[in-house]
């Protein structure tokens, strides 16, 4: 059974929670026979998953990409909360740019474009205001993907787990090479979820 909404899911959307749910009741109706989501996902959908993304809404701003977009999370949770920014949702897989398309489409998200891509082989040039990615891989592979993409003074804020510092530690010799700095990890969420949120935040240089 998929879980009850969490009251703190109106308070996170505000006016764009009736998106937020069918979204959310789509990819419970259709994430596990399109292998989105795995089948234990289902009773914590809204905290694991979509609310987990959506807590970080207010830290973009401008023109985003989400890198392995997948099954929407984050990007299409973020286009949802955040419809006064841009997001390019990247994606090999042609079933998951298949569901991308259909659910920017069925809910609405005119501020949504899904592009069909590995992040290596974007070529659009370093014109992103940030780029954001959830589960795709370690930070130090992660950031050669990612930070081509971004502008000068642009932002990676990228999903990661508890052991977010000690990627980072793994990582110097690519944040280096890229030129990143404040790299720094941000916990999103405490008292509001009760597994907040952690980033990594790098600013590109």
């Amino acid at each position: 059974m998929i879980e009850p909404e969490p009251s703190v899911a109106e308070k996170l959307f505000g006016d764009r929670i009736d998106v937020a749910r069918a979204f959310t009741e789509s990819l419970a109706t259709h994430g596990e026979q399109r292998g989105l989501i795995g089948p234990l996902e289902l009773p914590r959908l809204w905290s694991r998953h979509v609310l987990n993304c959506a807590v970080i809404a207010p830290l973009f701003s401008g023109r985003v990409a989400d890198i392995g977009s997948g099954a929407g999370l984050p990007g299409l949770v973020l286009a949802i909360a955040r419809p006064d920014v841009e997001w390019i949702l990247i994606e090999p897989m042609v079933r998951r740019v298949a569901w991308l398309e259909e659910q920017a489409v069925a809910l609405g998200l005119s501020n949504v474009e899904v592009v069909r891509a590995r992040a290596e082989d974007w070529s659009r040039g370093a014109i992103l205001d940030g780029v954001t990615a959830r589960a795709v891989s370690a930070l130090r592979m992660l950031i050669p993907l990612t930070a081509p993409l971004v502008r000068d003074g642009g932002e990676l804020i990228l999903m990661k787990g508890t052991a977010a510092p000690n990627e980072i530690e793994a990582a110097q010799k690519q944040i280096r090479r890229f030129k990143l700095s404040d790299v720094r990890v941000e916990v999103v969420g405490e008292g509001v979820l009760e597994e907040p949120t952690r980033v990594v935040r790098a600013t590109v240089r």
